[in-house]
């Protein structure tokens, strides 16, 4: 396991983080504790929540076992987010500071914690003006609730503003992006990625696997059965079966890992980690897991290291197919200049 600070902040993570969302859900808590264990065990300290898992199951799974293992609560780093529907009214969504004030009390309570070390944004919120939010994140901070903020899901220029509200009002800043990122889903190049780099945000990559995808559980026109999320519900989310199958470029992604994996005799879903891990402005890669094998085989990761030539041809064969303009090569060279000048 390889460490890196939090963002733009001093604070410390290993590059790979137990995200628990099946906690509760497809884990049950005598196994979700285990695979905390075997998750700190293998070196990790960053644990990643929300207050939606579940409905709340899944941080009070976290702090059930925190209560446990009072030691290491002092070594990890626990994250968590607040935003979506914690009820039915409609003061009970959003990220105005009423929702916000009980959503983050209400986490803290089930973490059984005095401060939740990185509380993120869990999506845009086209209601609440955005000012709203980051002063009711800076108070958070100053009185130590939290101890630092972040966002997931935001497009571009919503990072891009929020970074610069604060920084004209004197806030806290925000650390952390958590976007969907993957070998299979790499738009967030063209505009999240450079505006991350810019406010020197660190990205924290959810479904890094594809839902699966990456993983190389799935085969080509051969429609997933049994105990996996596609086999229980092909059409589930952005990864559902149909559309990628069809897709000629999933399949080509796929058999680039897969020929890579060979060659480490390794699995499909380490190579995909491993790629995604050395990515630029990637802090902390999410992994999830239903058992504890699951677990330990997507942590093997950390042990692999993919040479130039193995990342430039993953590179290479996943780039997203973009249109002429704004994100294609001629628009791209448009916003380029080279130091010597000249045409």
């Amino acid at each position: 396991m390889q460490y890196r600070t939090l963002g733009n902040s001093g604070a410390v993570v290993s590059n790979y983080a137990l995200g628990t969302m099946t906690f509760g859900a497809e884990a049950s808590e005598e196994t979700s504790h285990a695979i905390l264990d075997s998750y700190l065990a293998a070196g990790g300290n960053f644990i990643d929540t929300a207050d939606v898992y579940s409905a709340g199951t899944s941080e009070e799974i976290i702090g059930r076992w925190l209560a446990k293992h009072k030691d290491e609560r002092d070594q990890v780093v626990i994250a968590t987010k607040g935003r979506f529907p914690m009820g039915t009214s409609p003061n009970d969504v959003g990220t105005s500071r009423r929702h916000l004030t009980r959503a983050l009390d209400n986490s803290l309570r089930r973490l059984g914690v005095e401060q939740i070390d990185l509380y993120q944004m869990h999506a845009w919120d086209p209601v609440t003006p955005i000012e709203e939010t980051l002063r009711f994140l800076h108070d958070a901070v100053a009185s130590g609730k939290i101890g630092y903020y972040g966002f997931s899901n935001f497009l571009g220029w919503q990072l891009t503003k929020a970074v610069h509200i604060a920084k004209a009002h004197g806030w806290n800043a925000p650390v952390t992006l958590q976007p969907q990122y993957s070998l299979l889903v790499r738009e967030i190049e063209s505009e999240i990625v450079p505006a991350s780099l810019d406010a020197g945000i660190g990205l924290l990559p959810w479904s890094p696997l594809g839902g699966g995808w990456l993983s190389g559980k799935y085969k080509r026109d051969v429609p997933p059965t049994g105990a996996t999320r596609l086999g229980e519900n092909p059409t589930r989310g952005m990864e559902a079966w149909q559309e990628r199958n069809d897709n000629p470029h999933t399949w080509e992604v796929i058999g680039a890992v897969e020929s890579i994996a060979v060659a480490h005799d390794t699995g499909a879903a380490q190579v995909a980690l491993a790629w995604l891990a050395d990515r630029p402005a990637v802090t902390s890669v999410i992994i999830g897991a239903r058992t504890t094998e699951q677990l330990a085989d997507n942590l093997a990761a950390a042990q692999l290291e993919l040479s130039e030539e193995e990342t430039s041809r993953l590179t290479d064969v996943s780039q997203p197919r973009l249109g002429i303009y704004p994100y294609g090569p001629m628009a791209q060279v448009q916003r380029s200049r080279k130091l010597e000048g000249g045409r």
